[in-house]
């Protein structure tokens, strides 16, 4: 029998911090899934990012897995450009080469090391997944494409040159995009998910062999850029405490505002009235200081101003107006 390995204190003082990077990075990805879901009837619940809510392969939970792995990678990455992070530096592998036709000038400068970033993110995030199964597959999958939504909205940075600002010559070079970008582009995606269609009989014969072949050739037409899931997602207008899911009643939604995108404005409709709920009026009486000034020497009077804030939640439907009501399920939104 082989030795267990003893961790040098060197090697282990670098699993520690990136460990620390690993947990920040995981935790900012479930940020960014409350965020882009803030309006949707599935919001990104904490229940459906604990061990027992990833358990089901459905879309929503491809876009966990996807967020979570780009968030982990970001931070790493992130972290190794400011110093952070010991033997890890700026990618300079292309600098001193000529850019694209488009690039007059040549690579140079500081890019971010996504390299590293992809590399010790594959190391915490992957070894997470010990299953041979199909969802094993998927998650490993829909890891990888979170990984490379974080390159696929890299941005390049140029800085001119010359006489005067003439930029006659740029030197350019890789950064990464705001965290929201990525939420964004994996959004897109999520909305775009493919379900798996996997052969079920060769999964039921049992052979390890079999089981392998059949997920290989599911996969096989599938880019590796794109969120896949293998279970359709449930009615999230329905509680079930049991499986995670709260349904929207009580949910808050957005009628009127200034600065409101087309989705937020239709929430209202999309949470409450599609789920066979109304939209009911909360008005909320709140206290606060105001027109204060101060007075010499040294006191400060104010005010007791009081502001009335309106929000709208949706609320059960009373009997005589729910009579003979038929709820339309649209599908997760």
């Amino acid at each position: 029998n082989q030795a267990p390995q003893i961790m040098t204190p060197p090697l282990l003082q670098a699993y520690l911090t990136y460990a620390r990077s690993v947990q920040v990075g995981a935790q900012s990805g479930i940020e960014e899934c409350k965020h882009q879901f803030a309006w949707d009837r599935w919001n990104c619940p904490d229940s459906a990012t604990q061990l027992k809510g990833l358990r089901r392969a459905t879309r929503e939970t491809s876009f966990v897995h996807a967020i979570s792995a780009a968030g982990v990678m970001y931070t790493l990455t992130r972290n190794c450009s400011l110093g952070d992070l010991d033997n890890c530096g700026c990618d300079v592998s292309k600098n001193g080469k000529i850019g694209e036709a488009a690039v007059a000038g040549l690579w140079g400068g500081c890019s971010d090391n996504v390299d590293f970033g992809e590399r010790i993110s594959k190391q915490h995030v992957d070894a997470q997944e010990t299953g041979q199964d199909s969802r094993a597959a998927v998650n490993l999958h829909n890891n990888e494409a979170g990984r490379l939504a974080v390159k696929a909205t890299m941005k390049r940075i140029c800085r001119c040159h010359g006489m005067s600002e003439s930029c006659t010559v740029q030197t350019c070079w890789m950064q990464l995009s705001d965290f929201r970008e990525i939420g964004n582009y994996l959004k897109i995606k999520h909305s775009q998910a493919q379900k798996l269609d996997i052969d079920k009989k060769r999964m039921r014969a049992g052979n390890s062999a079999d089981n392998r072949g059949a997920i290989v050739d599911a996969f096989g037409s599938v880019a590796q850029t794109e969120l896949i899931y293998l279970e359709d997602s449930p009615d999230y207008c329905k509680k079930n405490i049991s499986s995670g899911l709260y349904g929207t009643e009580g949910r808050e939604c957005v009628q009127h505002g200034e600065g409101l995108t087309q989705w937020e404005r239709r929430s209202c409709r999309r949470l409450c009235h599609e789920c066979g709920l109304r939209v009911e009026e909360k008005r909320t009486e709140v206290v606060s200081s105001c027109n204060c000034k101060f007075h010499w020497c040294c006191t400060v009077n104010c005010e007791d101003c009081s502001q009335v804030i309106v929000k709208h939640v949706c609320a059960r439907r009373e009997s005589t107006e729910g009579h003979g009501f038929r709820r339309r399920y649209r599908g997760p939104k």
